[in-house]
């Protein structure tokens, strides 16, 4: 009986001794000295698998200098950019000078020459209603085009339609555009020494000199 008392002596002194640890409490500087360890632990595990790259604040600032230098080659590529792209433009206002020139030699001055060669009135006007139907191929060609479809006419032998051609064909299909058929050297000197006779007001043309002459004189004798 005596010993059952003292097991619960040595019991109960057990329990009270458990239930004094567990209500132990902490001071502030404990927790704060804890968390310090906690989170030491943490950075430290974290990061172990990048040692071998120096601390933290190295890695920062070799990554800071490493944006710094993207940054200077970057705008030195801008810069490089912005020189290659004015000697494009200028490359391309030399071809456009180049092309214009090559189009002025062959397509607009021979479409003057052939109006004027039809007896055009006004080789110019001539010129700028036709110009847009004509291009100049990859070989330097000049090409007649269908102003409908956009394609290359061809004439009847199936050969690419010439501009002398072209320039023929709408004058005959406009004849306003062209002056009237001049009077021959005979024609002419009949006009002249013929008092009596009757101007033929089609045998003139009045874009000549010497034709707006005679009509002058053919006013003043009366016989117009």
């Amino acid at each position: 009986m005596a010993q059952e008392n003292i097991g619960n002596v040595v019991d109960t002194d057990t329990a009270t001794e458990t239930t004094n640890q567990a209500e132990r409490t902490y001071t502030q500087k404990e927790v704060d000295d804890m968390m310090a360890r906690t989170k030491s632990a943490v950075v430290k595990k974290a990061l172990k698998p990048y040692e071998d790259l120096g601390d933290p604040d190295t890695i920062r600032t070799v990554l800071s200098q490493h944006q710094q230098r993207e940054q200077e080659v970057a705008l030195k590529r801008g810069e490089f950019d912005k020189v290659m792209s004015e000697l494009a433009t200028k490359k391309d206002a030399e071809i456009q000078k180049r092309d214009a020139i090559i189009r002025e030699f062959k397509v607009e001055q021979p479409l003057v020459n052939l109006a004027a060669q039809y007896r055009s009135v006004n080789p110019e006007q001539v010129k700028l209603l036709l110009k847009p139907n004509l291009r100049l191929n990859e070989e330097g060609d000049v090409e007649v085009l269908d102003p409908k479809t956009g394609s290359v006419r061809y004439d009847d032998n199936g050969s690419p339609l010439s501009v002398d051609k072209y320039v023929k064909e709408f004058l005959d299909a406009n004849p306003h555009f062209t002056s009237a058929t001049p009077a021959t050297t005979n024609t002419q000197g009949n006009v002249s020494k013929s008092v009596g006779a009757p101007i033929d007001l089609k045998s003139l043309d009045l874009t000549r000199p010497d034709h707006r002459k005679i009509y002058a004189e053919a006013r003043r004798n009366g016989k117009i």
